[in-house]
């Protein structure tokens, strides 16, 4: 029965101690083309690159948001943006909390 629990504690301390050698989930980078779920991104000024980065913009998308922001001028409200061909209310409702349009 000892030799029952020594060997438990060992492994028990085995793998504490490679828990304790990991990184933090939070601390993994981020894949190469989403921004940080934190991150804004101002549709004001953003390139079509940087909007392929919204969940569901692709570079379609992003192309328009670029070519509407420059005949109709900068985005006044987040909502302006349903105004885009091809933006409806679930793509809006997707990155309505991860875009901006700025001061």
């Amino acid at each position: 029965m000892t030799r029952l629990f020594r060997r438990i504690g060992s492994i028990l301390a085995l793998t504490l101690a490679l828990a304790a050698a990991m990184p933090p989930a939070a601390a993994a980078p981020q894949p190469q083309g989403q921004a940080a779920p934190e991150a804004k991104v101002n549709i004001n000024t953003a390139s079509a690159e940087e909007l392929t980065a919204l969940p569901g913009i692709g570079p379609s998308y992003a192309q328009r948001i670029v070519e509407h922001r420059e005949k109709n001028g900068p985005f006044k409200r987040l909502e302006d943006l349903l105004n885009v061909r091809g933006i409806g209310d679930k793509t809006f409702e997707r990155i309505r909390d991860r875009i901006t349009v700025g001061k």
